[in-house]
């Protein structure tokens, strides 16, 4: 069976994929590490560098926006691509000048606050007062640390529009999208959806940006329909 390479998302670990890892056992699976570098090709030639030699290819959110470069650097390797709760443009002025605020709290003020203030963008508003779910994204976030933190923050700054550069995805392609996820809507999985030819969206009701915790069997769903396309 062809290999999986899991891409998680900002201050996220392999936990974000533990429902789909458990699911998905009897396949070789690579969750990436994209702590290191602080440009997202940096990060996606280092995760190819490491990853088999060809691969189905999944990333939620800032693992999206890996996934997409992946696709530009290398789009032989990857046999096919899942988009989850992603966003094809680049920084808005206002995404810029929070995510600077962030950074600049990190290192004046500490990190402690940080995965506090991020969680009610990472999950539907009826998580909001989950205490599980919340204390599994600050692990995380604890677990990749404040140096990795200004590193991703700094890369997703940075990041290029890769919306000119869809069309020409030709694999078998999945995109995924919480309808409760604020921080990449449905408006912006339709227009990944519209700009990738043949690609297929799943929208998950009651979902918000972290869909592989928050509806964890409904994306697993959506991924093994796509592991058989």
């Amino acid at each position: 069976m062809e290999p999986i390479v899991f891409v998680p998302g900002l201050l996220c670990t392999e936990t974000l994929y533990a429902p789909q890892i458990v699911a998905f056992a009897d396949r070789p699976i690579m969750v990436a590490d994209h702590r290191q570098h602080s440009t997202i090709p940096e990060i996606a030639a280092d995760i190819l560098s490491k990853a088999p030699e060809r691969f189905a290819l999944a990333g939620l959110s800032m693992g999206g926006y890996i996934s997409m470069e992946i696709m530009r650097q290398a789009p032989e390797r990857v046999s096919r691509l899942a988009l989850l709760d992603t966003n094809p443009r680049a920084d808005t002025p206002e995404q810029t000048e929070r995510r600077q605020f962030l950074i600049k709290l990190t290192r004046e003020k500490g990190f402690t606050k940080v995965p506090h203030l991020l969680y009610p963008g990472f999950v539907h508003e009826k998580r909001l007062e989950d205490e599980d779910l919340k204390a599994t994204v600050v692990e995380m976030a604890n677990d990749t640390g404040p140096d990795a933190f200004i590193r991703q923050m700094e890369a997703i700054m940075a990041r290029d529009d890769a919306r000119p550069f869809l069309p020409s995805i030709s694999c078998p392609t999945l995109v995924v999208v919480g309808d409760g996820d604020t921080l990449t809507p449905p408006s912006l999985a339709q227009e990944i959806h519209e700009l990738i030819p043949d690609s297929e969206l799943v929208t998950i009701a009651g979902s918000g940006h972290l869909s592989t915790l928050e509806a964890p069997d409904e994306v697993i769903a959506a991924l093994s329909a796509w592991l058989t396309r």
